[in-house]
């Protein structure tokens, strides 16, 4: 029983300590005083001190070298030094690149995850959407009107392309400045701003979002804003802003994709002649290819590794890559043709050029900012991808919820609503989900890139997450609508998107990139408090400098593992019961403290995974793609639970909170186990599942009740609907696919009452229902309904039965485009032979 008593005291101390990150000398203390207490004999009443022998010395062995350890100068010599020679042996350099990427952009709240201990303070501080009065004139006015105009069928089919009406529009009203700064002729919009008015477009065609997205995203504009010479931001930012040059941005080609740096686009530094004079300036020789807006564009921003053989710049022969502008009837410019992207209306095409002269000062940021363009590229992908395709995710998500809730509503089968129908209930519920957690970590990240963050490894995250759950919901929309979505043609409002998620999860990193090797492996580096600054001190050439700054780091390291080691034990032994949370939450508390524990978890298994893995992090996709998935779900949550606060804690959302937290947990927990069952380091695993999994995995997906509660909150008209689907384009035109939806479902509901006394005469024999018979005239003749409600329902199965039309079309509609298409394919091969 002592001996019981011990080890629970010895326990709770080692918690106590490793938890408030003790200092090395009240570890010695604690340990001496355990070594007292355990040979005083004092737990089980016979005293004997000193023990004799070996176990007395053993006793006091750990009391002795944390005693020792304790002394700086010992602690440096016997082992911060080792610890630095091996480190510096054995690390692999960090290359230019991968230094330029980790450094670009800032930490967010993803350090906080990491931290394990995160201040909910920070997550709280974050602005709710805000938008100025002229943003949100813009919204609704521009906006509103763009998305009116567009028909998505003439687009993507009949056209096959962006109808000059849409472009002289968003031309002449701004939209294509919208981050370029009113001092220079744009619109000068925050990041919210801009992620709500793409959204809103987004959700009526992805084809016109497009042509929107890209010139607010990586390209000329922002590069030029942000590192662009004087003169270059006085000549092409007003012609930009107004529409007056449209731009695009070539960086892939066809050896260089997701790994842009090993790009075999070079040019070099040499004199030329350019309007009658010699000059300073490259001859390039590039081959881009998928470039969005490239058959369009008049200026094409370049992206090209610079080579300087004879030193002209002063920065050796290897310069790096480069960025430059240059006019698209430049000689020796090739705008190629266009590539069909998923059938896609949007313009993009191929570019190339060979022996092409340019004068210096085209480079982006004059002649100083050569070599500069990896850097360039990452800090402005850093915000840009937290905004341009996260939007477009997340109002196809809620475009997704809007007319599937509609569609499952107003559809019967077997007599009643396909909502009410289980199997249709469970994907419906996961679109609510996706649409409700979408919009809470789009409007989170695009608040926090409003206010002048630029959260890469957010971003990366957010990038892949919010296209993968766009997948999920358009699958899950098909799935509801079934024969009705799969028919195309002017009436299908689900083709489009269906069309256009590859798109999404391809461009910008493709996800699959974006998950294994971007967003744990450089957010390990990046937001974890350490571990950076021991790679960098490794690296240092100074090794005084680097051996002072790798001692601090390493110092504050060791306590922070063992902390979160500790901590990780704690709250997973306890349920999270003592986890923190913030005070003024009410109800949300649990999730708040569940959040905190997961996070402790997350903690620890990433410093141990980084430590045991080391340089060898990056071939270890799948698990870096768990943890990943781990982080994701630990932001998304977060973002969730601030929404709600944000939101003023509406009624009934509560439900989809508690849905949300429950099933991301629940994710989480499996991506953490995939995590430790799979570890490389088998030695590990036990201590990992120890700490993470004491009891064995507890987080259970949201139940079945739940879910059904949460599908009944949106099956009807009202606020709850509308504020699930908010800041997109909702049409009441019953010419317009989506308005005829809105329509219908409220007179459906509306005319409920005249309709249930109808089914009980059709179930009595009163009244029979078959082809050719008015059963409604009939109905009121008999009197089981008025003349008024007879009328009501004859126009709501009219309305109804246009609902659940299909398209359908003489064969020579369709012919002429696909022969032609596949004409013009052949055509395109051919040349390309010769």
């Amino acid at each position: 029983m002592a001996a019981v008593v011990f080890l629970l005291i010895s326990l709770g101390i080692f918690l106590g300590l490793g938890m408030r990150r003790a200092p090395m000398w009240l570890w010695a203390v604690a340990a001496a005083g355990l070594a007292f207490l355990w040979q005083s004999g004092l737990l089980y009443g016979d005293l004997q001190w000193p023990a004799p022998g070996i176990l007395g010395f053993l006793a006091w062995l750990p009391a002795i070298v944390l005693g020792l350890l304790s002394v700086p100068a010992i602690r440096r010599s016997a082992v911060v030094e080792p610890a630095y020679g091996m480190v510096r042996g054995i690390l692999p350099k960090v290359s230019d690149t991968e230094a330029q990427a980790l450094e670009a952009g800032t930490v967010g709240f993803d350090a906080e995850l990491f931290s394990g201990t995160p201040d909910w303070n920070k997550l709280q501080a974050v602005p709710a959407i805000q938008l100025s009065p002229e943003e949100q004139a813009f919204l609704d006015g521009p906006t509103q009107e763009l998305c009116g105009m567009i028909n998505d069928w003439q687009v993507r089919h009949t056209n096959r392309d962006i109808p000059e009406a849409i472009w002289d529009f968003v031309k002449t009203n701004g939209f294509l400045g919208m981050l370029i700064s009113k001092e220079h002729g744009g619109l000068g919009f925050s990041a919210q701003a801009q992620s709500l008015v793409l959204g809103k477009i987004a959700s009526r065609s992805p084809d016109v979002v497009t042509i929107v997205m890209v010139p607010n995203s990586l390209g000329p504009g922002e590069l030029i804003e942000k590192y662009g010479t004087d003169a270059q931001k006085h000549h092409f930012l007003p012609r930009l802003a107004k529409g007056l040059e449209v731009p695009c941005f070539s960086l892939t080609g066809p050896t260089s994709g997701s790994d842009a740096a090993t790009m075999r686009d070079i040019g070099y530094v040499t004199k030329g002649s350019y309007g009658g004079k010699e000059v300073l300036g490259i001859r390039l020789s590039w081959d881009k290819r998928y470039i969005t807006l490239g058959p369009k564009a008049t200026l094409v921003g370049l992206a090209f590794r610079l080579f300087d053989p004879e030193n002209l710049l002063g920065k050796g022969e290897d310069v790096g890559i480069t960025l430059a502008l240059i006019p698209a009837d430049h000689p020796g410019v090739n705008i190629g043709r266009r590539h069909l992207p998923s059938g896609a209306a949007f313009p993009n095409g191929p570019n190339w050029g060979k022996d092409v002269f340019i004068p210096i000062d085209w480079i982006i940021g004059g002649e100083k900012m050569a070599g500069a363009g990896w850097r360039m590229l990452m800090e402005c992908l850093s915000a840009g991808r937290a905004i341009s395709l996260p939007s477009s995710a997340t109002s196809g998500a809620k475009m997704m919820l809007r007319v599937t809730s509609a569609y499952a509503r107003i559809r019967k089968q077997f007599g009643l609503p396909v909502s009410r129908m289980e199997g249709v209930e469970e994907p419906l519920v996961r679109i609510i989900e996706t649409a409700y957690v979408n919009e809470a970590a789009r409007a989170m990240t695009a608040a926090m890139v409003s206010r002048g963050e630029k959260p890469s490894v957010i971003s990366a995250l957010m990038k892949y997450q919010t296209t993968e759950k766009l997948r999920r919901a358009v699958n899950d929309a098909m799935d509801i609508h079934g024969g009705r979505a799969i028919c195309d043609g002017p009436s299908n409002y689900l083709q489009s998107a269906y069309q256009m998620v590859p798109v999404g999860i391809t461009v910008e990193g493709a996800n699959i990139l974006t998950r294994t090797l971007i967003t744990f492996a450089q957010g390990a580096l990046r937001s974890h408090p350490y571990l950076y600054k021991e790679v960098q001190s490794a690296q240092d050439t100074d090794k005084k400098r680097g051996l002072d700054t790798f001692y601090d780091a390493l110092s504050a390291h060791v306590s922070f593992s063992l902390s979160n080691a500790t901590g990780a034990f704690f709250h997973n032994l306890t349920g999270g019961a003592l986890a923190s949370s913030p005070d003024n939450v009410q109800l949300m508390s649990q999730w708040y403290r569940q959040l905190a524990r997961a996070s402790r978890s997350f903690a620890f298994v990433a410093d141990l995974t980084v430590a045991l893995l080391g340089g060898g992090l990056k071939t270890r996709q799948k698990i870096t793609g768990r943890m990943a998935d781990a982080l994701s779900e630990l932001y998304m949550l977060s973002c969730v639970l601030k929404r709600y606060e944000d939101d003023g804690r509406p009624q009934g959302d509560d439900a989809i909170v508690e849905l949300a937290a429950r099933n991301g947990l629940h994710r989480f927990q499996e991506a953490m186990a995939g995590v430790i069952d799979n570890f490389p380091v088998t030695a590990a695993r036990p201590l990992m599942r120890a700490a993470v999994f004491p009891l064995g995995k507890r987080y259970r997906p949201a139940p079945d009740t739940l879910a059904r509660k949460v599908a009944r909150h949106v099956l009807e008209p009202g606020e709850a609907r509308d504020r699930l689907t908010r800041h997109i384009f909702v049409s009441k035109n019953v010419n317009d696919p989506t308005g005829l939806l809105e329509v219908t479902l409220e007179k459906v509901i509306a005319a409920e009452p005249a309709e249930k006394k109808l089914e009980k005469a059709i179930r009595d024999g009163i009244v029979r229902r078959y082809h050719g018979i008015d059963w409604f005239a009939d109905a009121a003749q008999k009197g089981v309904i008025s003349e008024a409600e007879a009328a009501q329902l004859k126009e709501v199965e009219g309305l109804v039965a246009r609902v659940i039309a299909v398209d359908h079309f003489d064969p020579a509609e369709l012919k002429p485009n696909y022969a032609g298409l596949g004409h013009n394919a052949r055509a395109a091969n051919t040349l390309a032979a010769e």
